[in-house]
């Protein structure tokens, strides 16, 4: 059954917030796909994701390295930027398939550059800027 949520968040602690909320649920092996324009808050929520999951170090975005892996905590995060990919071959050409065995949770910024990649099941995030200056309207479809 298809489910669709909608949030709005005031500031990017807000968003961070939301990102703790939506990690409780998580298992090893899901994937969120976020999208938003540049700026909109994807690597905020993913702040909250990997806080929520037990990793207390340093979360940034991987622009330049395209793959963050924070482990230890509870599940492996795999934070994935695909803003400098061109399409789904670069993206197994970094490992995806890898990643994925691997067995912790994927989280993917820029991933309309892949979507057909993405298995059953695969939690969409799409993040839009708002009215207000820090406002965001995230969308979150199962």
């Amino acid at each position: 059954m298809l489910s669709l949520e909608e949030y709005t968040t005031h500031s990017e602690r807000e968003t961070e917030q939301l990102g703790a909320k939506l990690a409780e649920s998580l298992v090893r092996g899901d994937v969120l796909a976020l999208s938003g324009e540049l700026g909109a808050g994807k690597t905020a929520l993913t702040r909250g994701l990997a806080a929520a999951l037990g990793f207390t170090g340093n979360v940034s975005s991987p622009t330049f390295t395209l793959v963050n892996e924070y482990i230890g905590g509870r599940v492996p995060l795999f934070h994935f930027d695909l803003y400098r990919l061109e399409d789904s071959d670069a993206v197994l050409d970094i490992g995806w398939d890898d990643y994925l065995e691997r067995g912790g949770v994927c989280v993917v910024e820029w991933s309309e550059r892949a979507s057909d990649l993405f298995p059953e099941g695969t939690i969409y995030v799409d993040i839009r800027l708002g009215k207000l200056g820090e406002d965001r309207i995230v969308r979150v479809r199962c």
